[in-house]
């Protein structure tokens, strides 16, 4: 195994939703330039990140990390907490 195989793909979203165990849903924007319009536009995706303590609520910033698949739809890790849920 070569080094350049074994970094990990991270992305940065926002957690939607904790109501399953040890699951998350992270919603990750980014923004992208039209092809023909030349307009920044947001393109958004969904992702399910597991959760082994069930420590990250809705709100919270997190950093997610690419892992072998661990469900049917469930390939990504969350590795850290970048900023916590402001509550109201």
């Amino acid at each position: 195994m070569t080094e350049a195989s074994s970094i990990k793909r991270t992305l940065t979203g926002r957690v939607l939703s904790d109501k399953m165990d040890k699951t998350v849903t992270v919603l990750v924007e980014r923004r992208v330039k039209h092809p023909l319009y030349g307009k920044i536009i947001t393109r958004s995706k969904k992702y399910h990140a597991h959760d082994e303590q069930n420590e990250f609520k809705e709100g919270d910033t997190v950093l997610i990390e690419e892992c072998r698949p661990l469900a049917k739809t469930k390939a990504w890790r969350v590795a850290k907490l970048i900023d916590k849920a402001r509550t109201v």
